[in-house]
């Protein structure tokens, strides 16, 4: 069985509205759902939102179990459940729109809960070393206008950094930009995400061959 957790960051997502990356990021596992041996887990921000990552959550992870308070208890329980979300996923699609130029903020905090040294990554005398190995990772990603990479677009440099450090360096990207450049230029960015989506290969074990 291959497991895709699916992150769902635009803040737009409700009854009556929803956003592009998490409207792409659907039909991608919509298809790969369509697959056997397919599960598929999905973690919608705008309906299970994420906690700022703060101080007094870092105070609960490093004290001892056994001294935790009860809000202590629960802060890290929460955390371990990201955490053990993301471990659990063969294949990780997330979508992510962007939002003065960077990620929404409720995803920097979820990198934030799963970053934890000694768990899904470790430090040695070489440098760090990520422990989340073996997963495929797409990201869709959506912006109003068209941006350079490590210029105006800082989404891409980041979530590059991020997960190949915690060893998820397997990693394609889905782009429809150019969506708020009137009609025409928004038909064109998405037209070209969805031919990105065709060209994808994600890898299902047992089934060698086959793409989404």
């Amino acid at each position: 069985m291959t497991h895709v957790l699916q992150i769902r960051s635009s803040i737009f997502d409700d009854r009556e509205h929803q956003g592009i990356s998490s409207q792409l990021g659907d039909e991608l596992v919509a298809s790969l759902a369509a697959r056997e041996g397919v599960s598929v887990q999905v973690h919608d921000f705008s309906t299970s939102p994420v906690p700022y990552f703060d101080h007094d959550w870092l105070q609960a992870l490093s004290t001892p179990a056994e001294q935790r308070s009860n809000e202590q208890a629960r802060k890290v329980a929460y955390s371990d459940g990201l955490i053990a979300e993301l471990k659990q996923a063969d294949v990780l699609v997330i979508g992510v729109p962007m939002y003065n130029f960077t990620v929404p903020a409720m995803l920097k905090s979820w990198t934030d809960h799963v970053a934890r040294a000694g768990v899904t990554f470790r430090y040695t005398e070489t440098g760090p070393v990520g422990l989340l190995t073996g997963k495929q990772v797409v990201l869709v990603l959506s912006t109003g206008g068209r941006h350079d990479e490590g210029v105006s677009d800082f989404m891409r440099p980041y979530l590059r950094t991020i997960l190949g450090f915690l060893g998820m360096k397997e990693l394609e990207i889905v782009l429809a930009d150019g969506l708020n450049m009137g009609e025409a230029s928004r038909a064109e960015g998405l037209l070209r995400a969805r031919k990105q989506m065709e060209n994808l290969h994600i890898a299902i074990p047992g089934r060698a061959g086959e793409a989404a």
